[in-house]
């Protein structure tokens, strides 16, 4: 999933972003509101985790003018305000949840995946994102690094059913099932083989491997620790 941090302290963006990093989430980073609002309003995020005080623009006013605009992307406020006053004026602003500072990365990282769980409720997931990997299911597109890679129909099919799983071990049983329509096993190597075609695609060329065997079990795709 993709995250758009506005947070105009340095150290504390910098501690943000490589947390959130970490945690498996592309992030993007503005040190202003007027550049955070211009990012916002002008590209796809799962969601947007914004700073009160800001140089440029505050986050409130951020909030209400992406509210205006139509967008309903899920907001995660932080700020040194942390009154109740100071927190009903968040919310009421459209913000989904409001973060005192200073806070925990822990309590920050659950209730970002909490207003994640609220914005997905009831909506069709059309992007995918492991890592640096990101899949668009409407485009049919995938990108590792901002890199195009092309793929095949049943290569696409089989990196959505891995990335859909991701962090999991996913069974040839499963894949046969899932990928090819295979309720028995056809006692082939088509797995194997096409397997090998996409590890080929997503990783050859990049530091760190995505895509894992697992010996015994199956295959698992997974961003680097």
């Amino acid at each position: 999933m993709k995250i758009l941090v506005i947070e105009d302290d340095r150290e504390a963006a910098a501690y943000l972003v490589k947390g959130l990093e970490e945690s498996g989430y592309v992030v993007d980073h503005a040190a202003t509101g007027t550049d955070g609002l211009f990012l916002a309003s002008s590209q796809p995020y799962d969601a947007l985790v914004v700073d009160r005080m800001l140089p440029g623009m505050d986050g409130l006013t951020i909030i209400e003018t992406l509210r205006r605009q139509g967008k309903s992307t899920p907001v995660l406020i932080l700020s040194a305000m942390g009154e109740v006053d100071d927190r009903v004026k968040g919310l009421k602003a459209g913000g989904d949840d409001y973060l005192a500072k200073p806070y925990a990365f822990a309590e920050l990282l659950a209730r970002l995946e909490a207003v994640l769980r609220r914005g997905q409720a009831g909506q069709p997931t059309t992007r995918l994102v492991v890592g640096d990997l990101e899949m668009d299911l409407l485009a049919r597109t995938v990108k590792r690094h901002g890199q195009l890679i092309d793929l095949l129909p049943r290569e696409f099919r089989l990196l959505e059913c891995l990335m859909r799983h991701a962090g999991q071990v996913v069974t040839r049983t499963m894949l046969l099932e899932k990928v090819w329509d295979y309720h028995f096993d056809p006692q082939t190597n088509v797995i194997d083989v096409h397997v090998s075609r996409l590890r080929q695609k997503i990783d050859r060329g990049f530091d760190h491997p995505l895509l894992h065997t697992v010996r015994g079990a199956g295959y698992c795709l997974r961003a680097p620790a």
